[in-house]
């Protein structure tokens, strides 16, 4: 999906994108004009899936914390 609109991502914080969301989500179903909610829901599309990649790269980079923290913890003698 693209829409002119939306700048790039990076210069937004995670929790920048969430609020985002909630405001795209809310005023989607404030409006009654079929069009408007087509474009509406197409930009908050674009954030959810970013949302879900940020998540995404979040858990595999704990998870790779976590795996190298677990290896210096198993002595075996």
């Amino acid at each position: 999906m693209f829409n002119h609109l939306v700048n790039n991502f990076s210069d937004l914080t995670d929790s920048e994108v969430e609020d985002k969301i909630i405001e795209l989500g809310r005023k989607y179903w404030m409006t009654q004009n079929a069009d408007l909610r087509v474009q509406i829901s197409t930009v908050l599309e674009m954030f959810k899936d970013e949302a879900r990649v940020r998540r995404a790269q979040s858990m595999q980079r704990n998870q790779e914390n976590n795996d190298n923290s677990l290896d210096n913890l198993i002595n075996i003698s």
